[in-house]
């Protein structure tokens, strides 16, 4: 019985798309061109800055990232917090350090803010930092002032409320969501701990103004970076559906109860619209007139397979996979 179930999925993967298709699709119509103005703030703010945290998601640690961030703000010392790693996939984390390292990232920290992971970690790598680096006209001042940067809906606020719990025993100070533009204006200065004296920027999330592949798009979009309708929900879900089975992550099969997995993204929406009752009706124009249909709601349904998936049901995950077996560019 077993040597059946595994054949037949040998067969069914044997048939999985090895490619996802993107000709045609504009990524630049998905991010909002706007975003320059919150990065020029940071850069005029820098004079009051000791060290910059770059906050990240996990599940896509060495893609999406904003190269300005370095450009412009690379003057400063620099951590770069790896955060959802509670759903990552993070059985090459070591892969991952080296990859990034090999960029010219020293300091990198994976966190889970939900839960205050590893953030205990973070004030003593930057109290060292700023303690080792010039801190040029603000020598004499005992304050530090971090500066948190990132993409969109990576967790930066989240970072902050953590860094509170952990060492003022504080409640929330910045507004926390699950969707893209929470943070819209660099805010003024947040106080996260008291030994040393410690204060944080919260920032605007700022995309890069030219995303370097239609796939590195779509991995930012499925981590929540932008609205699903400008990318398309439907979109998204065959894309999420794609990596899935790419990476023989079948959880959908049974959080959903299909017959099995699948790689035709409408036969799984249809059955996923039909098992959770997300139907709609349809006015369908017939020789005698219009007819009311009932028929499943594919954008209903694939708005769940996303929620399902960013909420960690569907197992942890690294869209990243491929890049960890691919030498990275010389920084």
């Amino acid at each position: 019985m077993r040597g059946t179930a595994r054949a037949l999925l040998s067969a069914a993967r044997a048939a999985w798309r090895q490619n996802f298709p993107v000709d045609g699709r504009d990524v630049a119509r998905w991010f909002p061109g706007h975003m320059a103005k919150g990065l020029k703030k940071m850069q005029s703010s820098l004079k009051l800055v000791d060290c910059i945290i770059e906050v990240h998601d996990a599940r896509i640690p060495l893609s999406g990232r904003n190269p300005l961030f370095q450009e412009t703000l690379g003057i400063k010392p620099h951590v770069l917090v790896l955060n959802k790693m509670d759903l990552a996939d993070l059985s090459e984390q070591q892969k991952i350090i080296q990859h990034l390292e090999r960029e010219g990232l020293k300091n990198i920290i994976f966190t889970n803010c939900v839960k205050d992971e590893n953030v205990k970690q973070i004030v003593p790598m930057v109290t060292a930092l700023v303690g080792s680096s010039y801190r040029y006209h603000r020598g004499e001042n005992a304050e530090y002032c971090i500066m948190v940067i990132g993409v969109p809906n990576v967790g930066k606020s989240s970072l902050i409320n953590s860094l509170r719990r952990q060492h003022l025993r504080k409640g929330k100070a910045t507004r926390v969501g699950g969707e893209p533009g929470i943070t819209r204006a660099v805010m003024s200065k947040i106080q996260v701990c008291e030994r040393p004296p410690m204060f944080l920027l919260d920032t605007p999330g700022v995309l890069a103004p030219r995303i370097g592949s239609v796939e590195t798009g779509l991995k930012l979009a499925l981590c929540g970076t932008v609205l699903d309708h400008l990318v398309g929900e439907e979109t998204l879900a065959d894309y999420l559906l794609y990596t899935l089975n790419r990476h023989q992550l079948l959880g959908y099969v049974q959080h959903y109860g299909l017959d099995g997995a699948c790689d035709d993204v409408v036969s799984v929406l249809k059955r996923v619209a039909v098992r959770l009752g997300k139907m709609q009706k349809v006015k369908v124009l017939t020789g005698t007139g219009d007819v009311n249909v009932i028929q499943p709601n594919y954008t209903a349904a694939a708005r769940d397979f996303l929620r399902t998936f960013r909420s960690g049901l569907l197992g942890p995950v690294m869209l990243d996979r491929d890049m960890l077996h691919t030498p990275p560019a010389d920084p």
